[in-house]
């Protein structure tokens, strides 16, 4: 599976995307030997400051088919056009031989994002309670592996249809208070006893983003825990699981196997607009802190012009400090300092590699300070 995701990224067609002003880097090299390992971005990192503006100087050469697959051991060389714009473009291609056993390069680490791209999907608020789901385990069992049959309703099932056995994990929500930060996942109990969803078993909460618009949940992530087929229809039907995958329990949801449920045609681009106070979502392994190579879920998707490729700079919003240094003393006795908003300051830069209509993954490809939850999202610049 893998060695197709690479094949299909690697064809990608770089074309202009944007207007922006290509800087490069004060200690770019004039050319440079493709390695095993290497990503179009991290070619791109050792040439210019902004290596999502990677298709804004590769040039096609029209003697070489498919000019635009990179391979280990191609010589990438550096040139310029009239009026000082650069240009990048393979001068000389690794021997054809060594082509059939050797993986184009592609876009970013795919291992960093294959379990995102298989596994991992957000459905719209609503859109879960209307799937199939798990009625019972064969036997009494609590739970379901491999080889187990599982009784299922709530659709027409038909025998050799197959389906993903998925469980929700994280409901993702924008807060009314933009002051107010919450935990990462905050306890059932909380969103019950303030009335805004009923509990629901295995499910946890997100609730960090800030928003004028009042509280407003932007999905449901739910992960595949294992695929099984129909063997038998009626209501429930049967569902054998097949041979991987994790445990099955009672109340598991069911959605149909897509084969090819996520896109993989992008270009690194900047945004063509996006709204304010986007933030960070959820991080890897729900981790406090992530950095290079880390998911991150945020809170903008297609609703928002957010898609496939979209390259986004992150910032750690400023605090709020008491300046008690410019309060006389007579004065701060009788009232609290004022205070003062830090600037906010630059973290790094992700780049959505799979969006949904309000959330997106996305990929942090590098930074000078670690992620944090609730960390702010705006259109890179030229740093």
């Amino acid at each position: 599976m893998l060695k197709k995701l690479l094949a299909v990224f690697a064809a990608l067609v770089f074309t202009i995307t944007c207007a922006a002003a290509v800087e490069l880097r004060d200690d770019h090299p004039d050319s440079y030997v493709v390695q095993q390992g290497d990503t179009l971005w991290s070619i791109a990192a050792k040439f210019l400051k902004q290596p999502w503006l990677w298709p804004e100087i590769w040039h096609a050469n029209p003697q070489i088919a498919n000019p635009h697959q990179i391979y280990p051991g191609d010589v990438i060389s550096l040139a310029y056009l009239s009026g000082g714009r650069p240009q990048l473009s393979v001068v000389k291609r690794s021997p054809e031989a060594r082509r059939t056993a050797v993986e184009p390069v592609p876009p970013i680490p795919l291992s960093d994002i294959e379990g995102f791209l298989k596994s991992a999907r957000v459905l719209d608020d609503g859109e879960q309670k209307g799937l199939p789901y798990v009625l019972a385990v064969e036997e009494g069992r609590l739970r379901g592996a491999s080889g187990h049959v599982v009784y299922v309703r709530g659709a027409e099932f038909r025998p050799g249809d197959e389906y993903a056995v998925v469980r929700p994990t994280v409901r993702y929500a924008i807060h009314p208070h933009p002051a107010t930060h919450y935990p990462r996942v905050a306890k059932d109990e909380w969103s019950a006893e303030h009335g805004l969803m009923p509990r629901v078993p295995g499910m946890q909460f997100a609730y960090y983003a800030a928003s004028d618009n009042g509280f407003e949940v932007l999905g449901y992530e739910v992960v595949d825990v294992a695929r099984g087929v129909i063997t038998r229809d009626g209501d429930p039907a049967t569902l054998l699981l097949d041979a991987e995958g994790h445990e099955v329990k009672q109340g598991d949801l069911l959605m149909p196997v897509e084969r090819q449920p996520y896109d993989l045609s992008f270009t690194p681009h900047p945004p063509k607009a996006l709204p304010a106070n986007v933030r960070v979502l959820a991080l890897t392994d729900r981790f406090a802190y992530g950095g290079k190579h880390d998911v991150i879920a945020i809170s903008a998707g297609l609703r928002d012009g957010v898609d496939n490729g979209t390259v986004l700079a992150i910032y750690r919003p400023g605090e709020k400090v008491r300046d008690d240094i410019a309060n006389k003393p007579r004065i701060k006795a009788m009232m609290p300092s004022r205070k003062v908003k830090l600037p906010d300051e630059f973290v790094g830069h992700v780049m959505v590699f799979r969006s949904f209509d309000k959330i997106s993954y996305g990929l942090v490809m590098d930074g000078i300070r670690p992620v944090r939850l609730n960390d702010e999202l705006h259109a890179p610049e030229n740093l």
